[in-house]
C-alpha cells in the first residue's frame, strides 16, 4: 500500500478532513474502550478523541502529514501488528481493509491485540448504484466486487453489529461518495488524487468519464436526472461499520 500512498497520499491533510458526523459514529461505535489501536490511521482524521490512542500507519506520506498533536504512530501493516495479545480495548479501521493485501490475516492481527474491532468498510452492491460509478465509471463498480468489503469483513469476523453511515451532503471528508451532491468537484484533479477508488481506473477511462461529467453540468442534464438529490442533507452510499467482538476466521 505505501507506494500507492506515496502518491495519492499526498492531499489528505488537504481533502481528507475529519467529518464530526462521521467521527460521533465512529466514537459511539467504539463505546467506552478506554485503549484503542488505529489501523491505517493516515493523517489521524478519526482517532478517537479519548482514552489512550496509538496509530499505525503503513505510508511515510500519510505520516508525514500528521498534527503535531496527533496520537504516537508506528510505521507498519496490519498483517503484522508489533504489539503483544490484547494490548488494546478496541481496534479501529476506517476505510482501510480493501487496501491490505491479506485482509484475513489482517483482521485476525486485530482481534489478537484487542477485545473488540470497529472497521468502516461499504457494501459494494451499493456503491455501485451510487450515480458516479453507473453513469460515468462502471469500472470501479467491477474493480471493488474483487476487494475486500462488507461481506468479508462481517464474515472474517465475528460481527455484533453492521451500522449505516449515512454521508452528509456538505461532508468534510473527501473520500469517495462525499460529493454526491456537488458534482463538480469531482472535475477537479486534485480532488481525485485523494480518493483511491479513482487510482484503480486507467487514466484515459478517468478523463473520459470527466469529459461526460462536465457536459453533463453544463448542459443541465446532470441536474435533471438527479432532481431529487438536490434536496437531500444526507444519503446511504452503502457505507457501514461493523461492530465486532470474537474471533477470526481461518
Amino acid at each position: 500500500m505505501e507506494p500507492r500512498y506515496d502518491s495519492i497520499g499526498r492531499g489528505y491533510s488537504r481533502f481528507r478532513r475529519r467529518d464530526p458526523r462521521i467521527a460521533a459514529a465512529i466514537e459511539d461505535a467504539l463505546g467506552d474502550a478506554a485503549t484503542v489501536l488505529d489501523v491505517g490511521s493516515g493523517t489521524g482524521s478519526y482517532q478517537p478523541a479519548r482514552g489512550r490512542v496509538v496509530a499505525l500507519e503503513p505510508s511515510r506520506t500519510m505520516i508525514d502529514q500528521r498534527a503535531p498533536d496527533a496520537a504516537p504512530v508506528v510505521q507498519g501493516v496490519a498483517e503484522h501488528l508489533p504489539f503483544p495479545d490484547d494490548s488494546f480495548d478496541a481496534t479501529l479501521a476506517v476505510l482501510t481493509t480493501h487496501h491490505w493485501p491479506d485482509h484475513r490475516a489482517g483482521l485476525r492481527e486485530l482481534v489478537r491485540v484487542s477485545g473488540s474491532q470497529v472497521i468502516l468498510t461499504w457494501d459494494a452492491e451499493l456503491t455501485a448504484r451510487f450515480w458516479l460509478v453507473a453513469d460515468y465509471l462502471p469500472e470501479i463498480a467491477a474493480h471493488e466486487m474483487q476487494m475486500p468489503t462488507l461481506d468479508d469483513v462481517t464474515e472474517a469476523l465475528l460481527a455484533t453489529d453492521v451500522r449505516p453511515v449515512p454521508v452528509p451532503a456538505d461532508c468534510l471528508d473527501g473520500f469517495f461518495g462525499a460529493y454526491w451532491r456537488r458534482p463538480e468537484q469531482y472535475l477537479d484533479p486534485d480532488v481525485r488524487q485523494s480518493i483511491s477508488a479513482f487510482a484503480f481506473c486507467d487514466p484515459p477511462a478517468v478523463a473520459a468519464a470527466m469529459a461526460r461529467l462536465q457536459a453533463d453540468l453544463e448542459s443541465g442534464r446532470w441536474s435533471a436526472r438527479h432532481r431529487d438529490l438536490l434536496a437531500r442533507e444526507e444519503l446511504d452510499l452503502g457505507y457501514r461499520l461493523v461492530v465486532a467482538r470474537g474471533l477470526a476466521t481461518d
